[in-house]
């Protein structure tokens, strides 16, 4: 294959994951539509902006159907795009880039329906996308990306590549192959300023970032946004598959971020923005979680019962309970809040575990020591004696370290068995602390008034 039909069959592929085999796309009418909409999208904002209101499709032309899409959050345009009849939401979807109209199609129950009424290039190219798992980084991607062969000329490749350059996704980048492999990457600047002699390989940079297409869609982001990359290439078995580009990075990072705050407020995450959430789902999402707390929360009680007689004896202690135990959870919430975001964002790894015992153990005695303080005058304001004074400074402060403790390994432990560390979080940590923290308290007091 030369020169040339490599680069048309790369920017117009489709790609079949499981054989790994490239389909040129015929430059049908459709791209005319195509390049308008690309054209627009260089005065449009990536950023996708929450609606107060339905956004109607209905009265647009499909190519400003398609560009007000790009501006949606994906539940809402989801939601806009099933508004649509299924022939006039395939025209619409037509004229949009591929990673948005199918993460739009993975959210619409007609989508079947709609991806038969779609044109041939759309419908295959659109399948081939679907068959990746929905977070993962090949979901993202898109495949229409400029490439050129490694052994070309500075001035064969500018000459072939100026036919391609509106129907690319982004132009910042072309990636080099060589015997079909991927080689390396080049800036369309360094080629536009190069002497036409130039070898492509000459100006290459083989040091390139890559991301492999089962990867986390969220990992996508981090490489885009560490490097500050206009586009990262998807590589599988050493083929440029497609690229994600970088305004995917705040779709993504949004998308990561809301779902871990609903997990860590102990909630299936909503998938829709909330003010078009029902009751019902709000039920739904909710209820397994506080049923699973319940549940967990009810061996609280069993602590109370089982240390009943030291209660009895000395009804002070009961006084301090709410205190210490709401102290634990809060130590241990602050703690997973911030872990779990530096695990999201890279800064923390299973191999750091050390490091952030140590800082947190750290911290914890700080704080446990403050917290002490704090108790003493607590239960000398209640009058309640110099042992069970010393009861709960000694038990406040242990409880501080004790949260420290397993709110640092937690998260971490279930990042390395592959389960999202912020299920972990909030609730979760608050139960564990509270059970474990009146152990600690009653055993305390049977040593110092018993």
């Amino acid at each position: 294959m030369d020169s040339t039909s490599t680069i048309s069959a790369t920017l117009f592929e489709h790609y079949i994951p499981t054989l790994h085999v490239r389909a040129p796309v015929s430059c049908c009418g459709i791209f005319t539509q195509k390049k308008k909409i690309m054209s627009k999208n260089i005065f449009h904002s990536s950023t996708r902006k929450n609606n107060t209101k339905p956004v109607n499709l209905a009265p647009m032309t499909a190519v400003d159907a398609a560009l007000a899409l790009e501006r949606l959050p994906i539940a809402e345009a989801a939601t806009a795009v099933g508004k649509l009849e299924h022939p006039r939401a395939a025209e619409v979807l037509d004229l949009s880039q591929p990673d948005l109209a199918v993460a739009i199609l993975r959210e619409l129950p007609a989508a079947p329906t709609i991806i038969a009424q779609l044109s041939p290039d759309s419908r295959e190219q659109f399948e081939q996308l679907m068959q990746w798992p929905a977070e993962s980084a090949a979901s993202r991607m898109t495949p229409r990306f400029l490439t050129v062969e490694a052994t070309s000329s500075v001035g064969d490749a500018m000459h072939r590549l100026r036919d391609f350059l509106e129907q690319a996704e982004t132009i910042a980048y072309v990636y080099v192959t060589e015997q079909g492999k991927f080689h390396g990457v080049v800036s369309f600047r360094d080629l536009a300023l190069a002497e036409s002699e130039m070898s492509v390989a000459e100006l290459t940079n083989t040091d390139f970032v890559s991301v492999d297409p089962y990867a986390d869609q969220e990992e996508a982001a981090q490489l885009l946004s560490s490097y500050r990359l206009v586009a990262i290439p998807v590589v599988e078995n050493g083929t440029v598959i497609g690229i994600i580009t970088v305004d995917d990075v705040a779709d993504i990072i949004e998308e990561e971020g809301t779902e871990d705050a609903e997990k860590q407020g102990a909630s299936t995450p909503l998938g829709v923005p909330y003010l078009k959430a029902t009751p019902w789902m709000l039920w739904r999402k909710r209820i397994l979680w506080i049923l699973v707390l319940f549940v967990a929360e009810s061996y609280t009680g069993t602590v109370l019962r089982a240390f009943e007689d030291q209660l009895e004896s000395v009804i002070a202690l009961a006084f301090f309970i709410p205190l210490l135990i709401g102290t634990g959870g809060n130590t241990g919430t602050q703690i997973t809040t911030t872990l779990v975001r530096a695990m999201a964002v890279g800064e923390v790894t299973m191999k750091d575990i050390w490091r952030v015992l140590r800082k947190e153990i750290s911290t914890g005695v700080l704080i446990g020591a403050c917290m002490a303080a704090a108790g003493i005058i607590r239960a000398s304001i209640l009058g309640v004696g110099f042992e069970i004074s010393l009861v709960v400074a000694l038990t406040v402060a242990a409880i501080v370290i004790w949260s420290s403790i397993v709110a640092s390994i937690l998260p971490m432990v279930l990042q390395k068995f592959k389960k999202d560390p912020a299920v972990i979080s909030g609730p979760f940590i608050t139960t564990l602390v509270d059970g474990t923290g009146l152990i600690i308290y009653f055993e305390i007091a049977k040593l110092i008034l018993f």
